[in-house]
Formats: C-alpha cells, structure tokens, sequence
C-alpha cells in the first residue's frame, strides 16, 4: 500500500467536496444568470467588498514578509546575526 502524503489527501477531499457543492446548485442557467440572485438582493457588493478586503490583507501580509525577509538576509550577509 502507498504512502499519501497528507496534502494529497487534503487536496483531493476539498476538491471532492468542492465538486458536491457544486452539483447541488439548483439553477436553470436558460432562464436566469448566475448572479441575477445576488444582484437582485445587492448582496453582489458585499460579496465584492469581502473579497477586495481579503485580497488586500494578503497582499500587506506578504509584502511585510518580504520585507522582513529581506532583513534578515541582509544581516546574514553582513554577518551581524
């Protein structure tokens, strides 16, 4: 028997479930768009808004990590670590 590595399995049971959720969806893409619904209640905009916010909190995460990481590079270099 082989060894899975975990992010494997990870991987493949999100997708699994991810495919479930997406057969459940109960909608006749003849006679309406997708995000009629959200438009129709304004959630869209919230939708929008979370998105754009998460977005952006990863963006100064990773940009406050590159620069820490090139700190300490740098003091590595310059050996004073």
């Amino acid at each position: 028997m082989r060894h899975f590595n975990k992010f494997k399995v990870v991987l493949v049971s999100g997708l699994l479930l991810f495919s479930f959720y997406a057969l459940a969806q109960n909608m006749d893409l003849k006679t309406e768009e997708p995000t009629d619904f959200m438009h129709s209640n304004g959630k869209i905009f919230v939708v929008m808004v979370v998105v754009i916010t998460i977005v952006t909190g990863l963006l100064i995460y990773v940009i406050n990590l590159d620069r820490k990481i090139r700190k300490l590079e740098k003091n590595i270099l310059s050996g004073k670590v």
